[in-house]
């Protein structure tokens, strides 16, 4: 016998769930407030909310968390945080390039940890325009691709991965070969 019961590894397995549906939760909300402050509370006419609220459906948020986070935006309720959306540029291992979206009610805190998270892996983060150049309009299309040996391979998509835990961070783009 391993010592543990049914029900505590059924509550572990719950907890570990729960955290990860907490934090895709938080990224949701963020886009949510981001999107009613640019384009104001009403999805008819706010096609980047209505996005929004397809994708907290998309992941069955409550109904009455995505009502709460649209009215904090708004200033109806709760502390009315000003929330900021930026990208931030960079270099990984090998010079491969990363554009990193976030979403963030404090800026300095988020600059940081990216920061913090690109000097543990080896790279560093850039002006804004260093590594837009590679990616043109579209992030998801970069000019050119970088082939790396698999162990690098395997520490930028370490990187990727911890930079993506973090709450703040939306989406990331590299031109890394795959």
């Amino acid at each position: 016998m391993s010592g543990h019961s049914h029900s505590h590894n059924i509550k572990r397995a719950k907890d570990s769930t729960d955290a990860k549906r907490a934090k895709e939760f938080t990224k949701i909300l963020r886009l949510v407030i981001v999107a009613v402050k640019k384009g104001g509370g009403d999805p008819n006419s706010n096609p980047n909310l209505r996005l929004a609220i397809e994708k907290a459906r998309g992941a069955n948020m409550p109904k009455e968390n995505i009502d709460r986070a649209i009215n904090r935006a708004l200033g109806v309720a709760g502390d009315g945080g000003e929330m900021y959306e930026l990208r931030y540029e960079g270099y990984g291992p090998e010079g491969v390039a990363l554009m990193i979206d976030v979403v963030t009610d404090n800026k300095n805190r988020t600059l940081a940890e990216v920061r913090q998270t690109l000097n543990k892996f080896g790279g560093s983060l850039g002006e804004p325009g260093c590594a837009s150049y590679i990616f043109g309009n579209d992030p998801r299309n970069p000019q050119f691709r970088i082939p790396v040996a698999d162990n690098i391979k395997n520490k930028i998509l370490e990187l990727v991965e911890e930079l993506e835990d973090n709450d703040d961070v939306q989406d990331i783009f590299h031109n890394l070969e795959e």
